[in-house]
């Protein structure tokens, strides 16, 4: 089952420069376990060391927020779209 992850600018230097890569995985805790095993070091940049994804880190399952459905364990299938997006915070209005 092949699953496109989109990654941002600032985790591309683990990709290899590439801004999206295929994995695989039931679910989205699968996805980020099998792409770690491409590219070492995403998984720390991803998730706290007890699995959670890090609090400023947003992840999306075909535009759908994963906080909104079943986090980590939301289920992937053939086909869908992950997209990792750093948060961003502060600024001035």
């Amino acid at each position: 089952m092949a699953i496109k992850v989109r990654i941002p600018t600032p985790l591309r230097k683990l990709t290899n420069g590439k801004d999206e890569v295929i994995g695989e995985g039931k679910n989205v805790k699968e996805l980020i376990n099998n792409i770690e095993t491409q590219y070492p070091g995403l998984k720390e940049r991803i998730c706290e060391e007890d699995g959670k994804i890090r609090r400023f880190v947003n992840i999306y399952v075909n535009d759908e927020d994963i906080r909104f459905k079943n986090s980590i364990d939301t289920e992937l299938k053939d086909s869908d779209e992950v997209s990792i997006i750093p948060a961003i915070a502060g600024g001035k209005f």
